[in-house]
Order: structure tokens, then C-alpha cells, then sequence
């Protein structure tokens, strides 16, 4: 059983993906009343955030809010991704005509996005620092619900819809979605430790609610592939895009963690992004096809993770 375990948590992402790709292409097969598939589009809706909002919970428990420092690094990886993030929106508001914007979005949901709760399990495989990633994990969460709120009814306005209505209806979705799990797991530490003594010793809870949630994304993102009229150059661009996008940013992060002594932990944080909510970003607020941006991001930083995972095996042979 034991090994049955670590076989489906070693290959989570293709077995994950895989499944929602089965799933969608099963369901879409399936005659079913017009009235099921608008519950099930609703249904999704809803089930969507909650899991992102559990996972981020579940790992927040883990954090103990006097363990968090600030550092010199978390100002310029917050500089890096909001200023690519608004010099990508900029130029959609430039040219809000060109062709393949879709290919821009998803650039930008790629850049937004905030760094995954997993990224403090493979920071520490790596050596890394998990006190300062996790700080930057917060604070990169509160970025990205102050940023997409503001930026995307400039780039992606809703046609009947003032700046100041989309304003409030993306926040309204997006704040309580990456703060509130914060909070809310403090608050469980404080006022209700036995509770929060329970909810830390499931450990691999979050683990599987990321399986699950991964699913449900990839099936959604099939669901609009499929009914996408986007051409089929774009869809690669995307994909080409996101691949440049991942390696940047994990670039990046070296780059400025090698200043302050924390290269692999700078990298994490800036690399390794919380893919599915950047493809419920992409669904919810965007074109959906930009949906593709978190699926193939999650592709291209599982494989520099692995990679690097693979190098500290083998130095540890040696």
C-alpha cells in the first residue's frame, strides 16, 4: 500500500491531468439534459474556490505567524512580478485590437499568479529557506488580490460593466480566495488549539485537495479547449509563452536570491506558481481559453522541480 502511495504522489500531475481530460471527454459524451450541464458549470463554480481556499488553509495551519520574516528579496520578486504583470497590461490597453491578446493574457495570469503552497515541500527537499518562502507566499497572495482586481477590468472589460463594478465583483472573488485562508488559519491556532492540532496532523490532506482541485481545473480547461474558436496558433503560443514565462521567473529568482544568500528559495518562490487557481483565473475573468496558460505552467515548473529534485539525488550519491 505504502508503495501505491508513493506511486500515485510521485506521478499527482500526469495522473491529475489525465483524469480531467477523461473525465470531460466522458461526460461530454454523455446525453444529458441541458439542465444537468448548467447545474454541473454552476456546481463546478462553487467547488472551484473552495478547494483553492481549503488547500491554502490546511497549509496555513502548518505556518507559525512568529516564524515570519521579512526580506530584501520579497520586495524585488514583488516589483518583478507586478511590474511585468502591468507592462503586459499596458500593453493589451495600447492595443486593445491585436491579435493573439490571448497569448498576452495568459502571460499575465503566469505572472500574477502567487507561489504554490507545494513549493515549501520541494524548498525544503532543496535546502531552501521555508520560513522566508512562506512569508513571501502571504505576502505575494495579498499582491495578487490587490493587482487582478484593478488590472483586469482595464484589459478585459466587461461590455455594460463600469471599471468600478468589475472592480468589486473580481475582488469580492479573488480577496477572500488567497487572504482569508491566512487569517482564518490563525485565528483556528489561537482560539481553537486542540482543532488545529487535528487539522495539523493531516498531513496529506492538502496534498489530495490539490489532486482533486487539479482535475476539476484540467476538465474545465478541456471543457473550453473544446469549445474555444481560438486558433490553433494561439493555443501553441500559449503554450510557448508560459514555457518562457516559467523559465524567467525561476531565472529570476536565482538571479536575485544568489544576492542575499537564498538562490534556491527565491527561486521557488518566484517559479513555482499555485496553477490552479491561475486556471480558475483564467476561466472566471478572462478569455477562457487563457485557462491553457496554468495547465501547460504546471507542466513546465513540475518539470524544473523535478529536475532540480533529480540533481540533489544524485549529488547525495556521490
Amino acid at each position: 500500500m505504502k508503495k501505491f502511495i508513493l506511486l500515485l504522489k510521485n506521478w499527482t500531475l500526469p495522473i491529475s491531468m489525465l483524469s480531467g481530460i477523461l473525465a470531460y471527454l466522458v461526460y461530454s459524451q454523455l446525453n444529458l439534459p441541458v439542465a444537468v450541464h448548467v447545474f454541473t458549470v454552476k456546481t463546478v463554480a462553487v467547488i472551484q474556490p473552495l478547494l483553492i481556499f481549503t488547500m491554502l488553509f490546511l497549509s496555513f495551519c502548518k505556518v507559525d505567524p512568529g516564524d515570519l520574516r521579512l526580506c530584501p528579496w520579497h520586495g524585488w520578486l514583488v516589483l518583478i512580478q507586478v511590474g511585468i504583470f502591468l507592462i503586459l497590461g499596458g500593453l493589451l490597453m495600447l492595443f486593445p485590437d491585436m491579435q493573439g491578446r490571448v497569448v498576452v493574457e495568459g502571460a499575465m495570469i503566469c505572472m500574477i499568479c502567487p507561489t504554490a503552497t507545494a513549493a515549501v515541500v520541494v524548498t525544503d527537499k532543496l535546502g531552501g529557506n521555508i520560513s522566508s518562502l512562506t512569508t513571501y507566499t502571504i505576502i505575494c497572495n495579498l499582491v495578487t488580490a490587490l493587482m487582478v482586481p484593478l488590472m483586469l477590468p482595464v484589459v478585459h472589460p466587461v461590455e455594460g460593466m463600469s471599471f468600478l463594478s468589475s472592480f468589486w465583483i473580481i475582488l469580492k472573488k479573488v480577496f477572500p480566495l488567497l487572504i482569508l485562508p491566512f487569517f482564518t488559519a490563525w485565528f483556528v491556532r489561537i482560539r481553537f488549539p486542540k482543532v488545529h492540532k487535528r487539522l495539523i496532523a493531516l498531513k496529506d490532506l492538502a496534498f489530495y485537495l490539490w489532486a482533486v482541485a487539479l482535475t476539476v481545473a484540467i476538465a474545465m480547461t478541456v471543457r473550453e479547449l473544446m469549445h474555444s474558436r481560438v486558433a490553433f496558433i494561439y493555443e501553441a503560443g500559449i503554450g510557448a509563452v508560459t514555457l518562457l514565462s516559467c523559465l524567467l521567473q525561476f531565472w529570476l529568482g536565482w538571479k536575485v536570491g544568489i544576492r542575499y544568500g537564498e538562490k534556491t528559495t527565491a527561486g521557488q518562490a518566484l517559479g513555482q506558481k499555485n496553477t490552479v487557481f491561475a486556471i480558475w483565473m483564467g476561466y472566471t475573468f478572462l478569455t477562457p481559453v487563457t485557462a491553457l496558460a496554468g495547465g501547460f505552467y504546471s507542466i513546465w515548473h513540475n518539470s524544473v522541480n523535478s529536475y532540480q529534485l533529480y540533481k540533489i539525488r544524485k549529488s547525495r550519491e556521490k
